[in-house]
This record gives structure tokens, sequence and C-alpha cells, in this order.
């Protein structure tokens, strides 16, 4: 891959984006009489933690308004969480497409769920957030497989391999 540093994030969003709607039709495939079990619906909540994380990172670089009512979204159907993250994404497209190299080093100052006051590089948090959804990812294909259900495929490598 090659191109600025914006690019790359740029296109590890694309990754994301598909690996989540990959993930979004495994949990789409169990069928209903097992969507009230506690496996998946800790899925479901997995899946809403990571679009309320994203959408906390946008409000704490000053681009949305509001942030999430919470971190750790729960009760929520497949559904709202699906919505949810069609949203998400598409605020996040909107960041990416206007942010350019010196955006992408901008030092800001946040205050924590805790409450303390800290300062970050926006490549940072980037970088945090990718490696935070391939972490719960991994749960929910972990969590399905005990199910006995299919997880997506969601490597990287499957996302960019070729056939020869």
């Amino acid at each position: 891959m090659s191109g600025t540093s914006v690019d790359r994030y740029r296109h590890l969003f694309v990754y994301e984006k598909d690996a989540h709607a990959k993930t979004l039709a495994s949990l789409e495939a169990v069928s209903g009489e097992r969507r009230d079990e506690e496996p998946y619906r800790r899925c479901v909540e997995l899946l809403a933690h990571l679009v309320a994380a994203r959408r906390t990172w946008l409000f704490r670089f000053g681009v949305s308004g509001s942030r999430p009512a919470t971190l750790f979204p729960k009760g929520g159907s497949l559904a709202e969480v699906a919505s949810e993250l069609a949203a998400m994404e598409a605020e996040w497209e909107s960041f990416l497409d206007t942010l350019d190299e010196a955006g992408l080093e901008r030092v800001f100052e946040y205050t924590a769920l805790e409450g303390a006051r800290f300062r970050n590089v926006v490549e940072d948090i980037l970088t945090q957030l990718f490696g935070h959804s391939w972490y719960h990812r991994g749960q929910i294909a972990q969590l399905l497989r005990q199910m006995g259900e299919t997880p997506a495929v969601t490597d990287y490598v499957f996302f960019m391999r070729e056939a020869v």
C-alpha cells in the first residue's frame, strides 16, 4: 500500500467497514431462537461498543457535537446496532475525507470517562481504534464459535489477497 499516512488510514477504514459488514452478516445468520442466548446478546453488545467508541472519539476530536450516552450499550437489537453502525461509518468517512497530514499530527486534549484530562495526537487514536476493532471482532468470532455458529472471516490478509 502506497500513499500518504492519511491514505493508509482511509484504506484501513475501508477494510474496517468491510469487516464490520461481514461481522454483521454473521450475526444476522444466527437463527431467531438463538438470538436470546447470552453469547449472542454479548456479540451484539460488543458491536454496539465498537460504534460507541468510534463516536466518542469523533466527539473528542471536536467533529461531532454529542457523545454517546454510554461506552458500553446494553440491550439493543441487532437492527438498532446496524443502523448506528451505518451512521457512525458515514461520520467517520466524512472526517477521513477532510483529514490531511497536518490533521493527523494534530495534538488535542480531551476528558476521559473517569474525568481526567489527557493529550494525544490524532494518529495515535486512529491506530488505537483499528486495534480496538480487531480485538472486539475477535471476541465476537469466539463467542459465535462457542455457540456452534460460523463467524465472519475478517482477517486483513483475506481482505487484501489477490488470486493468481
